[in-house]
């Protein structure tokens, strides 16, 4: 089996995405505070020479928002893909990615391709 594990195999980076974990939200959401659910990730899983990617329209998320600061006070390098004028996870960020558009569709449309595009340099740079 070998042959074909290699064969077919490809290898990956360790990425965690923080939308993903429906029970720990839904937990948090009853017993905390809803807007901490990311921030709280962040805090359990974030370890040295991570980074933090951060996407809002608005830039003022207050999940993400909290999220980034907690990065940021971990260690963690974050990157901001934000619209508008980046809001205030723009301070917060590393490197900030402020698409130029005012309209919510309009951003979301933008970060597409800029998510493609960072998902793109990362497999050129490691693989």
């Amino acid at each position: 089996m070998g042959a074909e594990l290699s064969e077919k195999l490809q290898q990956g980076l360790p990425a965690i995405a923080l939308t993903g974990h429906a029970g720990l939200t839904t937990a948090f959401m009853n017993d905390v505070d809803g807007s901490m659910t990311y921030a709280e990730q962040v805090l359990g899983y974030g370890k040295d020479g991570d980074v933090f990617l951060g996407i809002s329209t608005s830039g003022n998320s207050k999940n993400v928002l909290y999220a980034a600061v907690t990065a940021k006070a971990k260690g963690l390098k974050v990157i901001g893909l934000l619209g508008r004028d980046g809001g205030r996870i723009r301070g917060y960020s590393d490197t900030a990615i402020v698409v130029p558009e005012q309209e919510t569709f309009k951003i979301q449309e933008l970060h597409l391709p800029v998510y493609h595009a960072l998902c793109l340099m990362l497999e050129e740079y490691f693989f």
